[in-house]
């Protein structure tokens, strides 16, 4: 819990940035596929989500950061009245 709560997200238009530890994660809003049948805000791809940003691109997103990282993101859009979709 105390891992999460360290997480801070930041909505950009199109982007969505992660901060956590001292370290940057920006996810861009992906087009839908064409046969997807949800209308969501955001579109988020997961196999986009594996390496934090310069500087620390070197570093891997294991899989309880990732979990936290979409909990976080999952519960920001909600407080915003949005809807996201992970694929």
């Amino acid at each position: 819990m105390a891992r999460r709560s360290a997480i801070q997200i930041e909505m950009t238009e199109g982007a969505i940035r992660i901060l956590s530890g001292g370290r940057v994660l920006t996810i861009a809003n992906s087009a839908p596929p064409p046969d997807a049948d949800e209308d969501t805000d955001f579109f988020i791809r997961l196999d986009d989500i594996d390496h934090w940003d310069a500087p620390d691109e070197e570093v891997v997103i294991d899989i309880v950061e990732l979990q936290s990282i979409l909990e976080a993101i999952e519960e920001e859009l909600e407080r915003h009245g949005l809807s996201v979709t992970f694929e």
